[in-house]
């Protein structure tokens, strides 16, 4: 499916598009804005798990992370949707570690291993710009959750230095509404995950049974900010949510109840990528205890996740 359906119409579409950070900064908000951001490091909250460590201090909990953020890698992305690689890549900046403990992560050599190292908000910053530089369509932060109030510094110092391309906010979903309205009037596009439905599930798959509630919150208050996803006319993304859901193994009513709710919730204008990309990793290939989420979805119940989608009112969603 092309990024750009042929339904749309103007309202879909930002002809004179301007970084909402940009404004931010032009009003000299920013500095306050990483005040608040980094108190919040002091007894932490910044995630849903509420580990209240002091990270300003050094102390780590949960998300192994104390005062400065982890960067794993940072490179030109041309695996992400259509619409935010474009022709020249989605500048991807994947931090280290992360607050949900999936047993079927694909990336759990960087989720849940000390992959690369520290960086201050300098050189996240650097990384940005270098990023920008190389061409790339946006800043992509790859499960920014546990490091929100870095984010915001990492922003704060590039934007006078010439950083002039979306932001990406690239979630879980598993995300605080503290941190979020902390991201408000900084970030262009929210990406988040929209995982499980049934808490039973969040607590068994990833050590959190309140991640649907989480993630109705966080994804709802990310719609308030940016709204529904908009392009520029050259087809890529400039502002508003775009929501992705993994199609899992036996799990299609989880994703008819998350397409129901964002329709009913959001908007049916809602765009959404179901993906199709599930395959057993970490701790699942030979578990018995996870014996039913061994395999790749089936033909029928990808397309069943489809006709799902149609049938809760959605028809802006990719298939991948």
């Amino acid at each position: 499916m092309s990024s750009i359906p042929a339904r749309l119409d103007d309202r879909f579409f930002v002809d004179d598009f301007e970084p909402a950070y940009v404004a931010m900064w032009r009003k000299g908000l920013l500095e306050a804005r990483v005040e608040a951001a980094l108190a919040e490091l002091e007894v932490c909250r910044v995630c849903p798990r509420n580990c209240e460590v002091n990270r300003l201090a050094g102390e780590q909990a949960l998300c192994h992370t104390g005062r400065p953020a982890r960067v794993a890698t940072a490179f030109a992305h041309f695996g992400e949707e259509d619409c935010l690689r474009g022709t020249d890549g989605s500048g991807t900046i994947f931090f280290a570690f992360c607050n949900l403990r999936c047993v079927f992560c694909q990336n759990w050599d960087i989720s849940q291993a000390p992959a690369g190292a520290e960086a201050t908000a300098g050189e996240i910053s650097d990384l940005m710009l270098q990023l920008q530089s190389a061409g790339c369509h946006n800043i992509n932060f790859v499960t920014p959750e546990h490091v929100a109030p870095q984010v915001v510094e990492a922003i704060a110092a590039a934007v006078p230095r010439g950083l002039k391309i979306p932001v990406v906010y690239n979630t879980s979903g598993y995300d605080s509404a503290a941190s979020l309205r902390l991201m408000d009037g900084l970030v262009d596009i929210y990406m988040p995950d929209f995982k499980f439905w049934n808490p039973t599930t969040a607590r068994r798959l990833a050590r959190a049974g309140d991640y649907p509630e989480v993630a109705r919150t966080a994804i709802a208050e990310m719609h308030r900010q940016v709204g529904v996803l908009r392009f520029g006319r050259d087809g890529v993304a400039r502002r508003g949510v775009l929501i992705r859901h993994l199609v899992m193994p036996g799990r299609i009513d989880e994703a008819a109840g998350i397409f129901r709710w964002l329709v009913e919730e959001l908007s049916p204008d809602t765009y959404v990528n179901i993906m199709s990309q599930y395959r057993p990793q970490h701790r699942v290939p030979g578990s018995d205890r996870y014996h039913d989420i061994d395999r790749r979805p089936r033909a029928a119940e990808m397309a069943a996740a489809y006709r799902a989608a149609r049938e809760a009112g959605l028809w802006r969603f990719d298939s991948r």
